[in-house]
């Protein structure tokens, strides 16, 4: 098991636009290696994802996983997954306010995001996915992939007087989002 450290907010890695992985490249021990420890950091961290900019890697390639996480009880499963040089595609005009945190942000904020998308990704084997998301699920798939790109949530925080520290979201915040989200997810189905 290998965890490495997470960057935070200020680290310039954070705001690299991650280079593709070459196909030829993805059997690697380097990029095999990667995967194992962004799958380990994350799952230290308790985190829903993790993007290789995290963890200071430049590379276009993240891990997401949703089973019981404590920090995140409202949110759908997720199969562990890895993608590889995911791209998005929105589907409508259809979004959700969701209140977001970071593992490499001490805040959470809310955030407008698409609740249709397409991913188009590799997997750790390089066999293409083409998949729809929907909901929540969807919401982990931009926050990932905007960390691909050198974005981080606070870029698309709607309004900064939603900003508040975890221990803050946990006192004063989380019952009501909670309440309001699991409609959402009710609705949406993920």
């Amino acid at each position: 098991m290998t965890v490495r450290p997470i960057l935070s907010i200020g680290h310039p890695t954070l705001r690299e636009d991650a280079a593709d992985i070459p196909v030829d490249e993805i059997g690697s021990d380097k990029v095999q290696q990667l995967i194992d420890d962004l799958i380990d950091t994350m799952r230290d961290a308790n985190g829903a994802g993790i993007a290789a900019n995290q963890i200071g890697v430049a590379r276009r390639v993240a891990v997401m996983e949703v089973g019981d996480n404590p920090r995140y009880p409202y949110k759908p499963r997720i199969p562990l997954t890895v993608a590889i040089n995911p791209r998005i595609e929105v589907l409508d005009d259809e979004t959700v306010e969701i209140n977001e945190g970071c593992l490499s942000v001490p805040l959470r904020g809310n955030v407008l995001r698409a609740v249709n998308i397409n991913v188009v990704y590799l997997d750790r084997e390089g066999v293409e996915h083409v998949e729809a998301k929907r909901g929540l699920t969807a919401g982990t798939w931009q926050h990932e992939c905007d960390h691909l790109d050198g974005v981080l949530f606070v870029d698309k925080v709607l309004d900064p007087t939603t900003l508040t520290t975890w221990a803050e979201f946990e006192a004063h915040h989380r019952d009501a989002f909670i309440e309001r989200i699991a409609e959402f997810v009710q609705r949406v189905g993920s």
